[in-house]
C-alpha cells in the first residue's frame, strides 16, 4: 500500500493519496483543485486514479474532488449522512457509516463521525497484504494532533444558529463511540495541521494515534470523566476568528465547485494596455511584493497579496470574486512565478486572472499613506482599526482600537466610518497591508501605522521604560 499526505503549507491543508501498488490502482482524498500534484505522484508510482472523495463539505478551501474526477475519469465518492440539509448538489456515490472502497487489497471504510459538520466522514484503511485488521485513519476535520475540529463554523460562516451546540455535542459522541473505539495503534493523519482556522490549537506534527490522543489531547480527561459539559464549555472557548470568506467556499463547495478543466499559460500583457483597461475599471491589479515594496510605491487600487506561502488565504482576505466580477492581473518577476501564484489562488476560487506584468514602469504609482507611533496620539482619524484576531487583541492593543480580524474586515464594512481616516494595524504590517489595499479598492481612505502593533509596542515601552 502507498500512503502519500501531500501538505499545502498555505492554508495548512492536507490531502491524501491511498494506491494499491499491485493493482496500480489510487484514490484521493480531500484534493485541492490545483491537481497537477496528485497526477504527477500517480503517475510516479505507475497508478492511475480511479477514485476520488472528501471527508466533508469544506469551508477553508474550494475542493478539487470534481476538478481531479473529471481530468482522470475517477468515480466519485460523496458523504450521504447529514440529514436533507447537508446533502451535495452535485452526481457522486453516495457514502454512508461502514460503506466501504476497495482497491485491490486495500479497504478504505467510511465512518460517520459529525461534529465539525453534520455529514463529516472519517476514513478507516485495511491494507489488507499486511492485516486483516485497519492500520489507519484519515480523520478530516475531526481529530487533529492535540485537538478537534471547531464546531462552531456553521454559526460563524455559513449563516447557522447556535449550531455549535449540537456540533460539540455530536464531536464528543463521536470520539467516545468511533474514535475511542479504535485500537490505540491505529495511525491518524488528519486534514490540517497548525495555522489552520479550523481548530484553536492544532498540532505542526503530521500525524499521531489513536492512543496518543487519547492519554494526551486537552479532551482526553472530559472523555474518560464522561464530562460532556466541560468538554463543550471548553472547546467553544477561545475559538479564532473565521474568515469570512469560509461562508463563500462552504456554499460552492455543497453546490460544487467550478470545473477549470485545462488552463492556458498566463501571458504577459503590457503597461499600457493594463494603464488603459485601469482607467476604464474593467480589470484589477495584485501586487505580489512584500508590503515594505509596495509602500514605497504602487497604482492605486491595487491589492498587495503577498506571492509565497499564504497568498491563498491573503487573496481570500482581499478580494471577493462573488461580488467583483473583474479580473485581476498579477505583478510577478515572470511566467512561472505568475502561474505558481494563480494556482493558489484558484485553491480559494479565485479563478478570473487575466495575465501578468513584471514592472510598474510606464504606470502611475503613489506611495501608501503611514504614519508613526509617535505621531498617532495626535491624528485626527476617525476610527483605530486592529485587523488582528480578536485572540491577539485581548492579549494587547493599541488604546482606543477597534478589532475587526483582516479576514472579516471587506465584508463588514458597515462597521467602518462612511467618512474620514482609517488608521489600520496588525502585529508586524503583512496582515494589515493586505486588509489596508482591499479597504482602499473598497473606497476608504486608510493609513497604516509604521511598524505596526510590534512597532508601536517597542515605541509605547521606550517612552515609558
Amino acid at each position: 500500500m502507498l500512503l502519500e499526505r501531500i501538505y499545502d503549507e498555505d492554508l495548512a491543508q492536507a490531502s491524501y493519496l491511498i494506491g494499491c501498488q499491485v493493482k496500480g490502482e489510487a484514490l484521493v482524498v480531500d484534493a485541492r483543485r490545483d491537481i497537477a500534484i496528485y497526477q504527477q505522484l500517480a503517475a510516479s508510482n505507475g497508478m492511475k486514479i480511479v477514485a476520488v472523495t472528501e471527508t466533508h463539505i469544506h469551508a477553508d478551501y474550494l475542493s478539487g474532488t470534481r476538478e481531479l474526477a473529471a481530468a482522470t475519469g475517477a468515480t466519485t465518492y460523496l458523504s450521504g449522512e447529514g440529514g436533507e440539509d447537508w446533502q451535495y448538489g452535485f452526481d457522486g456515490v453516495r457514502l454512508y457509516d461502514q460503506d466501504t472502497i476497495t482497491l485491490g487489497n486495500i479497504a478504505i471504510q467510511a465512518l460517520h463521525t459529525p461534529g465539525h459538520t453534520p455529514e463529516h466522514l472519517s476514513f478507516l484503511i485495511t491494507d489488507g497484504a499486511f492485516s486483516d485488521q485497519p492500520g489507519f485513519l484519515l480523520s478530516g476535520d475531526f481529530v487533529f494532533a492535540g485537538d478537534l475540529g471547531r464546531p462552531d463554523l456553521l454559526d460563524e460562516t455559513a449563516g447557522g444558529a447556535d449550531t455549535r451546540f449540537l456540533g460539540a455535542h455530536q464531536l464528543f459522541a463521536s470520539l467516545k463511540e468511533k474514535f475511542l473505539t479504535l485500537p490505540d495503534y491505529i495511525q491518524v493523519y488528519p486534514g490540517h495541521g497548525s495555522g489552520s482556522a479550523c481548530g484553536k490549537a492544532l498540532g505542526a506534527i503530521p500525524s499521531s494515534t489513536v492512543g496518543y490522543e487519547r492519554n494526551f489531547a486537552w479532551w482526553g480527561p472530559y472523555l474518560a470523566a464522561n464530562d460532556e459539559a466541560g468538554f463543550i464549555a471548553t472547546l467553544l472557548t477561545g475559538q479564532p476568528d473565521a474568515p469570512a470568506y469560509f461562508g463563500r467556499m462552504k456554499r460552492q463547495n455543497r453546490q460544487g465547485p467550478a470545473v477549470l478543466g485545462s488552463r492556458d499559460a498566463l501571458t504577459e500583457i503590457s503597461t499600457e494596455e493594463l494603464g488603459t483597461r485601469l482607467a476604464a475599471d474593467e480589470i484589477g491589479l495584485v501586487d505580489t511584493r512584500h508590503h515594505a515594496l509596495v509602500h514605497e510605491g504602487t497604482v492605486a487600487g491595487a491589492l498587495n497579496i503577498p506571492a509565497g506561502s499564504k497568498s491563498a488565504s491573503y487573496g481570500a482576505w482581499a478580494l471577493d470574486p462573488e461580488t467583483d466580477k473583474r479580473p485581476v492581473v498579477l505583478l510577478a518577476s515572470d511566467q512561472d512565478s505568475a502561474m505558481e501564484m494563480w494556482d493558489h489562488l484558484i485553491r480559494v476560487g479565485i479563478d478570473a486572472v487575466a495575465g501578468f506584468i513584471t514592472s510598474l514602469t510606464g504606470l502611475p504609482v503613489s506611495a501608501a499613506r503611514t504614519i508613526s507611533p509617535a505621531e498617532l496620539a495626535a491624528f485626527d482619524s476617525a476610527l483605530l482599526l486592529d485587523v488582528r484576531n480578536k485572540n491577539e487583541h485581548e492579549d494587547g492593543h493599541v488604546p482606543g482600537s477597534k478589532q475587526l480580524s483582516a479576514g472579516r474586515v471587506l465584508w463588514n464594512t458597515d462597521q467602518l466610518p462612511e467618512t474620514g481616516t482609517i488608521v489600520s494595524y496588525c502585529q508586524s504590517g503583512v496582515r494589515n497591508s493586505v486588509a489596508a489595499s482591499a479597504l482602499r479598492r473598497a473606497g476608504f481612505d486608510v493609513v497604516e501605522l509604521e511598524g505596526s502593533y510590534a512597532g508601536w509596542a517597542d515605541w509605547h515601552q521606550r517612552q515609558n521604560g
